[in-house]
């Protein structure tokens, strides 16, 4: 089943432009090599901001060196350290993590160090080379709910297997929620199995609890 839940226009037209953090870019990557219909539309922000790079008539020096920067930067954008490629990978197979992903962390879930985060929770994280971002790998068991919480910045989350539910909506794998601080919510995994997904923040999230408060410095949530 493809995704529902798909990357807004601004999202993808600065992966487009290779003007997003690394963090923000592997999910962005990782949904679209789930998703045709996102793939597509990348492809139309690429060939629009080459047409705009080919147009534009530079009034003299210092815009021309901009104008060549912007092309280089275009021109580089594919780069793993920077932007993770968008490899298709239309079928799942055996493999949980999409391949931009799988190929980033170097392996699939099951070979990964999760560390527990308490209540059947596990978490890995991920290291980027920006200072923007916090990526994790999260898996909630199946059924089972992650603390009410809102958010202090942006928030994206990616399901790669499983399932979860919130006020916004069901979640199933390639669906990609994207959060800011007017979100509260407390997603549910769905009862199929454990759900699987990455998240990235900008900031730390806002929960309920306070001894989750309490805890957050040392989760690293």
């Amino acid at each position: 089943m493809r995704p529902r839940h798909h990357i807004r226009d601004e999202l993808l037209a600065a992966y487009a432009t290779g003007d997003l953090a690394e963090g923000w870019s592997l999910p962005v990557a990782t949904h679209l090599a789930l998703c045709p219909e996102c793939r597509a539309r990348l492809a139309r922000f690429e060939a629009a901001a080459g047409d705009m790079l080919e147009t534009i008539e530079p009034a003299e020096a210092s815009v021309e060196s901009s104008w060549q920067e912007i092309r280089q930067r275009l021109a580089e954008a594919g780069s793993p350290t920077s932007r993770p490629k968008p490899k298709t990978e239309t079928t799942r197979g055996d493999y949980v993590l999409p391949a931009p992903l799988r190929n980033y962390v170097g392996a699939d879930a099951d070979e990964l160090k999760w560390k527990a985060l308490g209540r059947g929770a596990y978490q890995v994280l991920v290291p980027t080379g920006d200072e923007e971002t916090s990526v994790r790998l999260l898996r909630i068991p199946a059924g089972k709910p992650v603390p009410e919480h809102g958010h202090g910045g942006r928030e994206l989350t990616l399901v790669l297997s499983g399932s979860f539910s919130d006020v916004t909506g069901r979640y199933g794998r390639g669906d990609l929620e994207d959060a800011d601080e007017d979100l509260e919510h407390q997603p549910i995994a769905g009862d199929e199995e454990d759900c699987i997904c990455l998240a990235v923040t900008d900031a730390p999230l806002r929960f309920k609890s306070r001894l989750l408060r309490f805890v957050q410095p040392m989760l690293g949530i």
